[in-house]
C-alpha cells in the first residue's frame, strides 16, 4: 500500500520565526500519523524545520534538491532527490504529495501554491500574512486557510 505523501512548503533563509515553530509541529504531527514528509530539503527555514520535525517523531523525510551536490541539505532528510533544475523543482514538489502545506510565505512557496492548485492539489495555508490569504482566496479551487502562532 503506497505511503501518503505531505509536502511542506515554504521559506528558506527568510523564514519566520513562528512558521519554524509551526513547521517543526506539521512535521511531527505528520510522522505520527505514519505519513511521509516531503520538503524542499535543504538546511534552512521551512524545510529544516519540518524535517528535523519528522525525524523528532521517527518520521520518514524527502528533500527534493535545487541542485546536484549534497550541499546545504538537510541533515534530518533520509532520501535525497538530486533535480539540478534550481526552482522547476517546485513542480516536482507538489505533484508527489497528496496534499500540500504552504507554512508561511515567499516567492518560492507562492510558485509552489500556484504549482499545486493548477495540479488539483489540496493546499492548506497556514501563515498569517494577510495578503497572501486574500490572493489565494480568489481561486475557484479551495485553498484552506489556517492561521496560528
Amino acid at each position: 500500500m503506497r505511503k501518503i505523501v505531505i509536502g511542506v512548503m515554504g521559506p528558506g533563509e527568510k523564514a519566520k520565526e513562528n512558521d519554524l515553530r509551526n513547521a517543526y509541529e506539521l512535521g511531527q504531527l505528520i510522522a505520527k500519523q505514519g505519513w511521509v514528509l516531503l520538503t524542499g530539503g535543504r538546511n534552512v527555514g521551512v524545510m529544516d524545520a519540518a524535517s528535523k520535525g519528522a525525524k523528532a517523531s521517527n518520521g520518514l523525510t524527502i528533500g527534493i534538491l535545487p541542485n546536484d551536490t549534497q550541499d546545504g541539505i538537510s541533515q534530518a532528510v533520509d532520501i535525497a532527490i538530486f533535480t539540478d533544475m534550481g526552482n522547476a523543482r517546485n513542480n516536482i514538489n507538489v505533484l508527489s504529495s497528496d496534499l500540500v502545506i504552504a507554512c508561511g510565505m515567499g516567492a518560492g512557496t507562492a510558485s509552489e501554491i500556484a504549482l499545486a492548485l493548477k495540479g488539483k492539489k489540496q493546499v492548506i495555508l497556514l501563515t498569517d500574512d494577510e495578503e497572501s490569504q486574500v490572493f489565494f482566496r480568489k481561486f475557484p479551487q479551495k485553498v484552506f486557510m489556517l492561521w496560528r502562532m
